[in-house]
């Protein structure tokens, strides 16, 4: 598997296990309560919240058909977003439900430097991903069989805390395999949040501050089932999506593009503050290239 012996140890239990209760269950039925508390007291006492269309998502975690795949993307501004943002989304009674909580990616660099680390972020759900070793390695083949049990993944398609926020970073084509290769086609939520660098700086101490305010628009569901289906037809093999040549890999990278364009323009540019011009010249741009 490329780039897998970079990771320490893989941190989870096998798939058929991790479908029934084990001693994992437990450690995470600790953690991500325990984080989704401090994290709430931050977002609901310490810091100005306020979610739009709040109920898109809600609705989508409590009502979505039985085995349906939710997958989340939103800009990637602080290493607080997640927790965070969902503290912020979501209600008590979310946060305190590990089974309900998001699976997420998180780069291995960083999250997954020691077994202490390793076991801490593998019970809040994280998945180490090796950056630069593509779409085809094991963190991302562990997230659509998450997907295909039912559950939720949360991606940040940037794949790193974006530094300049007038400035768009292309989208890796990770998001594009997790939706191509669901058994069943997913319901993918994007959303754009403004404000939570000012919460957690991205330079030195590195300390959160309070009294600062976040803003959240959640966009509509976007519906891939015909350009999955496009790309079935033509192509029943998911390596050749990567290695294809010619239409299906110009759709491929489309399905991308047009992730990208939808979760900007329908969720960012309804903000006042949000720099429209610029955003929608950064879009055209990788529409075109």
């Amino acid at each position: 598997m490329p780039g897998g012996d970079q990771i320490l140890r893989w941190p989870f239990p096998p798939s058929n296990k991790l479908q029934n209760f084990s001693l994992w269950h437990l450690g995470s039925a600790i953690v991500i309560p325990a984080v989704g508390v401090i994290s709430k007291i931050m977002t609901d006492w310490l810091t100005t919240v306020n979610v739009h269309n709040r109920e898109i998502l809600i609705d989508a975690l409590e009502n979505r058909p039985k085995g349906t795949p939710l997958i989340t993307v939103c800009n990637h501004h602080s290493c607080l977003d997640d927790p965070m943002l969902w503290a912020g989304i979501l209600d008590w009674r979310h946060v305190f439900n590990s089974q309900v909580m998001r699976w997420t990616a998180a780069a291995h660099d960083i999250c997954f430097t020691n077994d202490w680390h390793a076991q801490f972020f593998a019970l809040g759900k994280s998945i180490p991903v090796i950056r630069g070793a593509g779409v085809y390695q094991k963190g991302m083949d562990f997230c659509i069989d998450r997907l295909n049990a039912g559950a939720w993944v949360h991606i940040f398609p940037e794949g790193k805390v974006n530094m300049a926020k007038n400035e768009l970073i292309r989208l890796k084509w990770g998001i594009g395999r997790l939706i191509a290769e669901c058994n069943i086609s997913p319901i993918v939520i994007p959303f754009w949040h403004l404000g939570m660098d000012n919460v957690l700086p991205n330079v030195e101490p590195y300390r959160p501050r309070i009294g600062q305010k976040v803003t959240i628009y959640i966009g509509n569901p976007i519906d891939f089932t015909s350009l999955r289906e496009k790309l079935m037809n033509e192509c029943r093999s998911a390596p050749a999506l990567e290695y294809g040549e010619g239409n299906i890999l110009k759709e491929y990278i489309k399905a991308c593009s047009l992730l990208n364009f939808l979760y900007c323009f329908l969720t960012g540019l309804s903000s006042s503050s949000f720099p429209s011009s610029i955003v929608m010249h950064a879009i055209l741009k990788k529409l075109l290239f």
